[in-house]
């Protein structure tokens, strides 16, 4: 789909069934988020599960950076089924507004999307398909924190304070 003011969206095939069969579950219930999301599937470009050009695309279960409205920081979580969601702040469930917008979309892309009744962006600032349970590898390729050191490495720490306390180690 080449459409100058509609981000393309391109799903891999098993997400693309299983996401079906979600969002019209919850479109038949009245669900307006499962409605976006079902207008999204229906749009998407269907690729096999292991195109090499789904390393850029936001699937299920990547861990995603991302800005909304051009906001600093930015945000990285992991974009989970409903099922899967267990924490606000590392994830974001695809059956909410912003997960919903957010499937399907390149590095690069946005996409407007309706929360509490107001529109917001989401921008695609990186994608990252790992296992999903590698938190300490994402907060490590994030750029936030890639480059800057993240422990105090000169604290000879808790045996060091007891002796000194004890008086064994001289000054």
């Amino acid at each position: 789909m080449n459409n100058h003011y509609i981000a393309d969206i391109t799903l891999p095939a098993s997400d693309h069934s299983r996401l079906g069969r979600l969002a019209r579950a919850g479109a038949d219930r009245g669900d307006v988020d499962a409605r976006f999301l079902l207008s999204e599937i229906d749009r998407a470009e269907i690729v096999p599960d292991r195109a090499a050009r789904l390393d850029s695309i936001v699937t299920m279960g990547s861990w995603v950076t991302f800005r909304i409205d051009w906001s600093f920081p930015r945000e990285t979580r992991q974009l989970v089924y409903p099922e899967d969601y267990t924490s606000e702040r590392s994830q974001i469930n695809v059956m909410s507004p912003l997960g919903a917008a957010m499937v399907g979309l390149k590095v690069g892309s946005e996409i407007p999307f309706l929360t509490n009744g107001r529109t917001k962006v989401v921008r695609i600032e990186s994608v990252r398909r790992a296992d999903p349970n590698d938190v300490v590898g994402v907060l490590f390729s994030n750029p936030v924190f890639r480059g800057k050191k993240l422990f105090d490495d000169d604290d000879p720490g808790p045996p060091a304070a007891w002796e000194r306390r004890e008086g064994n180690v001289q000054d």
